[in-house]
C-alpha cells in the first residue's frame, strides 16, 4: 500500500489543492476576460466614432491587439472580445459569478452564446439575474442539459430569443447528402495533395468569370464544382450580350486543364525521397510529393543578391523567393497563406527600397492594419520581424519557411533608407468601406433570427391548436347517437 492510500490527510489535501487550484484558474479566466473589457472601455467606443464604417474598424484593431497578447488567432481572440464585450455589458451577475471562480469558462462560453439573441435590456436583466442565481449547480450537468437549462430561463422571459436546435450531422470520407431545398452538403477527409488541386481548380474557374457577375466568389466556387465535374467553364450570370468571359466558352473545356499547385521542396524529394511542403496544407509525405512533381514545372529558388530593384513591384523572382521564405502572413498568430497574401514594403516606399531585407508578406488584413491602426514593423535581414502594438507592446515572427529549410533565413543584406514622409490626415480616406456599421450588422443578425424563431413557434402554435381541434371534433364522434 503506497503511502498516499495509508494517509487520508495527504489525500484530503491532495483533493483540497484540486478544488483551488480549479477556482483559481477559473478566476484567472476571469480576470482574464475583465482586462479585455477594460480594452474595450478605451479602445472601441472612441475608435468607432471615427471609424465605425471603415472595413477594419476600432472593434477590429482591438481584437488584434488580443490576439497579440494571448498568442492566438484572430478568431479565437474575437471569441475573448466577445464574450468580455457581453459579459460586461449584458450579463455582469454572471460574471461576478465567474469572478469568484464557482463557475468555468466552458460554462460562461456556453452562456454567451445561447443569450446573444436577446436585444432587450430589461429582458437581459432579468436573464441575467435568474441564471447568476442558478449555474453554480450546473458544472456537473452534460453540454445538452446546461444548453436546456439555459434555454429554459431565457424562454421564461424571451421565446423569441431562443437558439433552435441545431439538426444533425456526421462527417464521413467523402459523403454528400441533401441539406434542403435544392442544395446539398459536401464534406469529407483528402490527402494535402489532392485537396490542393481540387481547391486550386475550383478557384481558376470561379475567377473565370467578368467582374459583373453578381455571385460572390464563395458562390462561384460552390457552382463551379458542376462545371468541374462537367469538363466546362463556369457561365457568368452578368446577364450581358458581350461578356468577355464567354468568348470560346463552349471551345476551350477545362477538361485536361492541370492547376498550378507550388510545392516547396529539396531536389530529393522530387525523387520521392524526402517530404516537402505544402503551403496551406503544411508538410506532406515524399510520395505525394513524387505524385505532384510528375510533369510539374521545376524552378530553382535562388536566395536573391543585396542589391535593390529599381520599381515598387519586386521582380517574379524577388517575389517568389519572399513568397518561399515568409509561407504565410508575417502578422503575429496569422498563419494566411503567403499566395494569399501581399508583398508589403516595412519600410514604405520609395523611403524603404524593393529590397529583399524590407519586403515580407502580409494577408490584406493585416497590411490595411498596419497601415491605418499604428502598428509598427522593423525587419531584419533574416526575415525576422519585430512588430510593436500600439501600447508599445512588441512581438517577433520569424518566416516559417525558415524553419523548414534554414537556408531561406541566410541574411540578404541591408538596404538603405531616405527619410521616410510624413503621412498625412485624409489617409483614411484611403480605407476600404463597409455599408453597415459593425452594430447594424448585429442587430440585422439578431432581428433575423428572431424573425425565423417567431415564425417558426407561431408554426408550432397553429399545429397544437389544429391537433387540438381535431381531436375535440374526434371525441364528439365517438359519442352515443341521440335516437
Amino acid at each position: 500500500m503506497s503511502e498516499l492510500n495509508s494517509d487520508p490527510h495527504a489525500a484530503a489535501a491532495a483533493v483540497d489543492a484540486i478544488t483551488l487550484a480549479t477556482c483559481e484558474e477559473n478566476a484567472a479566466g476571469a480576470r482574464r476576460l475583465a482586462a479585455i473589457g477594460d480594452l474595450w472601455e478605451l479602445r472601441a467606443p472612441d475608435d468607432d466614432i471615427e471609424k465605425r464604417y471603415w472595413a477594419i474598424d476600432g472593434y477590429s484593431g482591438l481584437v488584434v491587439e488580443v490576439a497579440a497578447a494571448l498568442g492566438v488567432s484572430r478568431k479565437r481572440a474575437q471569441a475573448q472580445v466577445d464574450r468580455a464585450v457581453m459579459l460586461r455589458t449584458r450579463l455582469p451577475k454572471v460574471a461576478a459569478v465567474y469572478a469568484k471562480g464557482l463557475i468555468d469558462a466552458v460554462l460562461v462560453a456556453m452562456i454567451v452564446a445561447r443569450t446573444d439573441l436577446i436585444i432587450d435590456d430589461d429582458v437581459a436583466g432579468q436573464v441575467d439575474a435568474d441564471l447568476a442565481a442558478k449555474i453554480v449547480a450546473w458544472g456537473r450537468l452534460s453540454k445538452p442539459k446546461v444548453e436546456q437549462r439555459i434555454d429554459a430561463i431565457i424562454a421564461a422571459s424571451d421565446q423569441a430569443g431562443v437558439h433552435p436546435p441545431k439538426p444533425p450531422s456526421q462527417a464521413r470520407y467523402l459523403d454528400i447528402r441533401a441539406c434542403g431545398p435544392g442544395t446539398a452538403s459536401v464534406c469529407g477527409t483528402l490527402d494535402a495533395a489532392a485537396a490542393a488541386v481540387l481547391d486550386a481548380a475550383l478557384d481558376g474557374l470561379a475567377t473565370g468569370v467578368c467582374r459583373n457577375d453578381g455571385r460572390s466568389h464563395d458562390q462561384r466556387r460552390a457552382a463551379a464544382i458542376d462545371a468541374l465535374a462537367r469538363g466546362g467553364r463556369l457561365r457568368c450570370e452578368c446577364g450581358q450580350a458581350d461578356c468577355p468571359a464567354t468568348v470560346g466558352e463552349l471551345s476551350a473545356p477545362t477538361v485536361g486543364t492541370r492547376a498550378v499547385i507550388h510545392v516547396i521542396a529539396a531536389p530529393e524529394a522530387v525523387h520521392g525521397q524526402a517530404p516537402g511542403f505544402l503551403p496551406g496544407y503544411g508538410q506532406i509525405p515524399a510520395e505525394q510529393v513524387a505524385r505532384l512533381a510528375e510533369g510539374a514545372t521545376i524552378r530553382q529558388v535562388d536566395l536573391p543578391p543585396d542589391t535593390a530593384e529599381p520599381r515598387y513591384r519586386p521582380s517574379v523572382k524577388l517575389a517568389e523567393f519572399v513568397r518561399c521564405r515568409d509561407l504565410t502572413c508575417r502578422f503575429p498568430d496569422c498563419d494566411r497563406p503567403a499566395d494569399a497574401c501581399d508583398i508589403d514594403h516595412t519600410r514604405a516606399y520609395p523611403a524603404g527600397q524593393t529590397h529583399p531585407s524590407n519586403l515580407k508578406c502580409l494577408c490584406r488584413f493585416h497590411h490595411l492594419l498596419k497601415t491605418f491602426h499604428n502598428w509598427q514593423d522593423q525587419q531584419f535581414p533574416d526575415g525576422t520581424v519585430v512588430w510593436t502594438a500600439p501600447t508599445g507592446h512588441t512581438y517577433i515572427t520569424k518566416p516559417e519557411g525558415a524553419h523548414w529549410y534554414p537556408q531561406l533565413a541566410t541574411p540578404t543584406g541591408t538596404p538603405e533608407a531616405t527619410q521616410e514622409p510624413e503621412r498625412t490626415p485624409a489617409r483614411g480616406h484611403c480605407m476600404p468601406k463597409r455599408k453597415r456599421t459593425r452594430a447594424q450588422e448585429r442587430q440585422q443578425w439578431a432581428n433575423q433570427a428572431r424573425m425565423l424563431n417567431e415564425e417558426r413557434i407561431a408554426s408550432e402554435e397553429w399545429h397544437r391548436c389544429r391537433e387540438l381541434e381535431m381531436a375535440l371534433a374526434a371525441e364528439q364522434w365517438d359519442e352515443p347517437a341521440p335516437f
